[in-house]
């Protein structure tokens, strides 16, 4: 590579890795100073266009985050003078006032404002659909192109791409404004805004579909962005819970998968190759999560990680604390998926019958008719208990349910265990 060619490519990875971090603050940044976010995305891109033709010629700047504020700044109040659309809707006299000094000064005398907070809440509005926030979450504040988030949730381009658009839309036609919500609305709306990241960790934990079991990369950017939650919301106790359990959760994600790509299941897994450093960091935020005031969902989840993480094998594993855990997030969150997890440690406690018994009396909820780990669940139990051709059924229907294909095979392996048992 010559000299002017290896220039370029330094100065493209600096642009690139200045983007990835400051990408989110930068969008939120000018969303805030002329509220619309398809003008903040097109000069975004525009401005880093402009780095990668002046950083190879000038060097990158001492901070590239605020010159690729100033830049965008600029080229927006430039585009608003052209164009008289964007001219009729937004307060073009404001975006004037913006690019002489105040605004200037501001940007290049100090770092990079941060208003993702904002962002984040705007983002995951109430009016928005569901996968409609995760799926604008992940572009404007995961700073995923539109192609990886269609991948991130195994749909077309084209159909994330209109997500992207209804709901920018919305926000547009809806008004939504872009502010935090104030003291009142805040124990409404946060829920949402973690919500919306906890599904993209859950669908990186273990996928809808696919050939992997686990997305490892929407793992790791769930918690990047709960890590910058936490920043801008540190004495919320939910954030710290969200993150707590997010971390003692992958701590074990190297160990379960084995080197083929099949599931390794919790009681199998090599404990000392969990990271014990992020178990450690998870168990301090728990303590923080469940101190000051009645505890939240997370938080309670998290201590059920926690319980996990602390015992040496799944024997001796605090399996009445963790039932005494899962009676709590019954009362704060009561879900078919928790009743199906508090039945699986009542087995563990006091022994397969119980927990058929359990899972029994909630079998008729028919959430639980498309829910595979339900259907294994009971298949386990079945044959944990002797009663082979029921499990071999319950697998049967847990395999036809399954998404990725490492949770086939896994299940394909136990219908055929319970049938040999059974004709043994």
């Amino acid at each position: 590579m010559t000299e002017p060619a290896a220039g370029r490519a330094r100065s493209r990875e600096a642009v690139e890795a200045v983007f990835r971090e400051e990408r989110g603050r930068l969008l939120a940044a000018l969303v805030a100073r002329f509220g619309d976010l398809d003008l903040a995305e097109e000069v975004t891109s525009e401005a880093v266009e402009a780095a990668l033709i002046h950083w190879p010629r000038d060097g990158v700047p001492a901070k590239p985050g605020a010159w690729l504020l100033t830049t965008a700044r600029r080229k927006a109040v430039d585009r608003l003078r052209r164009d008289t659309t964007y001219a009729a809707r937004l307060a073009i006299l404001q975006a004037e006032a913006d690019r002489h000094d105040p605004a200037t000064e501001a940007t290049t005398a100090g770092e990079l404002p941060d208003e993702r907070l904002q962002l984040f809440f705007t983002c995951t509005h109430p009016a928005l659909a569901e996968e409609d926030r995760v799926a604008l979450t992940l572009r404007c504040l995961g700073g995923l192109t539109t192609p990886e988030v269609a991948r991130a949730f195994l749909v077309p381009t084209a159909t994330m791409s209109q997500r992207i658009v209804r709901a920018k839309k919305k926000i547009r036609v809806s008004r939504i404004p872009f502010r935090v919500p104030d003291g009142a609305e805040l124990p409404e709306r946060l829920p949402g805004v973690l919500a919306a990241i906890y599904s993209i960790f859950t669908e990186g934990y273990v996928a809808s579909a696919g050939d992997s079991l686990q997305r490892v990369d929407l793992c790791d950017e769930a918690i990047r962005l709960t890590r910058i939650l936490s920043r801008l919301m540190p004495h919320e106790r939910e954030v710290a819970g969200l993150l707590a359990l997010m971390l003692l959760t992958h701590a074990r994600h190297a160990t379960r998968v084995g080197i083929g790509g099949e599931v390794v299941l919790l009681a199998d897994q090599d404990r000392t190759r969990w990271d014990r450093q992020m178990i450690a960091e998870g168990a301090e935020l728990v303590v923080t999560s469940l101190t000051g005031g009645p505890p939240g969902p997370y938080g309670v989840q998290a201590a059920i990680a926690a319980v996990h993480d602390e015992a040496d094998d799944i024997e001796s594993t605090d399996w009445a604390q963790i039932v005494g855990l899962y009676d709590v997030l019954e009362s704060l969150a009561p879900s078919p998926v928790v009743s199906v997890n508090r039945a699986v440690a009542v087995a563990m406690r006091d022994g397969a019958d119980a927990g058929l018994d359990r899972l029994d009396q909630i079998a008729d909820d028919p959430r639980l008719r498309s829910y595979a780990p339900f259907s294994a669940a009971r298949g386990d139990l079945l044959l944990r208990a002797g009663r082979h051709t029921e499990a071999a059924e319950a697998f049967a229907l847990a395999l036809d349910l399954a998404g990725t294909q490492p949770e086939r095979r896994l299940l394909a392996g136990r219908l055929a265990q319970a049938k040999a048992a059974g004709a043994g």
